[in-house]
């Protein structure tokens, strides 16, 4: 980034809204307020907590936090209060950076410091010059967790390079201007916020309400002359059913997330315009996207798009349950390693003895365990099969039914509990709770309605709005195998009373 400032520092790095923020002036804000870290006493490896929406403060605290040395932890300001609180105790931050003194957003035990005086104020502005090595931690995203936990994904440098720079399969330059559409807690915002300011381009954040609110955004990507933007599955197949037209004037749209329909993606490669048109697959341990695959109209005759091939520095393989490879076109379990895999799970060495293992292919290589079921086509592109475990994506989002079902074991009334995801009426995924109710619980005269709506005004005092299910499945008993473990085939489908309605429009 530093090398940037110094070839273009009148260039424009950051828009939002009416602020716009050169090279310079946005590495001077990092830099005083980097200094100001360290007399804090910020040191290399420290954790620093940032609740702060998209905005040029919180490009301004990502990059202060690793001049000085620090890991930077995004904590979603949409999450409720008790969510914010265990994400900020568990990674134990040196400091939580908000936007004031009187945000108020969160209750912490650890000390509070707002931004704003900091960064547009005297002091120091020259880099602090700390020499850290590529492997050093960058940040820290959380994901949901199967034992009921969240988990804090620790990403290093390296990492991060690799995802932008000569990757393969997107040439971000001087000339791009990157939407930041995607949350900053959520990995998308590593592309969105790096590939711009390591290439030179120009990063343009964009507001939560806008994105999601289709003629805003067509507007916003007209008027800040977008050239490049990743969305969700959910949100790629909501706007193309509307401003196919504008999303074809990009020079890269990349998508990913679930699995998509290729009638979406044949709908937009027919408007005229230069757009590339990529799909995408990566998990979080490794950093955003590991396998990209170019879309065009020669693939109308996919039923399902590929995932592609390993993006620049990385490395996949398709293991069997020995660990040895599957032969071509057989199922195996995908296996991630290169520069992008992770350091591991914060605070948590068991899961990461687990899930990251040293390779038997590439001496001192570390391969990331996906838990996720591929094999090869034809052409040598992956093809994705889905879960070799109870981990789902809904809207984009990758869930752990095992986290929603211990938080409702959590409420008074619930004995047992087990979530699943599966498809509604109109074949949509949902996610369904099934409960066993305890002795302090109501009557069984009590209707699925009420059962739901006061199972939902729980999980959503506690986990974030995705991750609270659509519908609650009241039972006397979970079935069971004749082995004694959960029957989930004997599972009822909901009824209509068991969904939780709200007015959403």
């Amino acid at each position: 980034f530093e090398q940037q400032v110094r070839r273009t520092p009148e260039a424009v790095a950051v828009v939002c809204q009416d602020e716009r923020v050169s090279y310079g002036e946005l590495n001077a804000r990092a830099n005083r307020l980097a200094h100001h870290l360290i007399a804090l006493g910020v040191k290399p490896a420290d954790c620093v907590a940032t609740v702060l929406d998209r905005s040029v403060a919180l490009v301004v605290a990502q990059l202060a936090i690793l001049k000085a040395g620090g890991v930077y932890v995004p904590v979603d300001r949409a999450l409720p209060s008790a969510r914010q609180e265990w994400l900020i105790a568990d990674c134990a931050p040196r400091l939580v950076l908000t936007e004031s003194d009187d945000d108020g957003l969160v209750e912490s035990t650890f000390p509070a410091l707002a931004i704003e005086p900091l960064i547009i104020g005297t002091g120091c502005s020259s880099d602090p010059g700390l020499a850290l090595s590529a492997e050093a931690a960058a940040y820290a995203m959380y994901t949901s967790g199967s034992t009921g936990l969240p988990k804090g994904v620790v990403v290093p440098h390296c990492a991060v390079n690799r995802l932008v720079i000569n990757n393969g399969y997107a040439k971000i330059d001087a000339g791009d201007r990157v939407a930041w559409a995607g949350n900053p807690a959520f990995d998308a915002s590593t592309f969105e916020v790096w590939a711009p300011l390591l290439n030179g381009g120009c990063i343009v954040a964009m507001h939560a309400t806008t994105v999601i609110d289709t003629p805003s955004f067509a507007k916003a990507l007209k008027q800040h002359r977008v050239t490049s933007l990743f969305l969700t599955t959910a949100l790629f197949n909501k706007h193309t059913s509307s401003i196919a037209s504008t999303l074809a004037q990009l020079k890269y749209l990349l998508c990913g997330g679930e699995r998509n329909d290729p009638s979406y993606f044949l709908r937009l490669l027919k408007e005229e315009g230069p757009v590339r048109l990529i799909h995408c697959y990566g998990p979080t341990e490794t950093t955003t996207f590991a396998t990209v695959c170019e879309i065009n109209l020669s693939d109308e005759t996919f039923r399902r798009l590929p995932i592609g091939r390993p993006i620049a520095n990385t490395r996949v393989y398709l293991l069997d349950g020995h660990g040895g490879p599957v032969p071509f076109g057989a199922v195996g379990e995908l296996y991630i390693g290169g520069a992008g895999v992770a350091r591991g799970y914060l605070n948590r060495p068991e899961l990461t003895a687990e899930r990251f293992i040293a390779s038997s292919f590439v001496e001192g290589d570390r391969l990331y365990r996906t838990g996720d079921l591929a094999r090869y086509l034809p052409d040598g592109n992956l093809a994705f099969l889905g879960r070799n475990d109870e981990q789902v994506k809904i809207r984009g989002f990758r869930i752990e039914p095992g986290e929603v079902a211990a938080r409702l074991i959590e409420h008074e009334w619930v004995r047992e509990a087990v979530v699943v995801a599966r498809e509604d009426r109109a074949g949509d995924r949902q996610l369904v709770a099934y409960v066993v109710w305890g002795p302090d619980a109501g009557s069984d005269e009590d209707d699925g309605s009420a059962l739901a709506g006061g199972l939902r005004a729980h999980l959503g005092s506690l986990l974030p709005d995705y991750m609270v299910p659509s519908a609650f499945v009241r039972l006397d008993g979970l079935p069971l195998t004749p082995n004694g473990k959960l029957d989930r085939q004997a599972l009822p489908a909901p009824d209509d009373e068991a969904y939780a309605r709200t007015a959403y429009e």
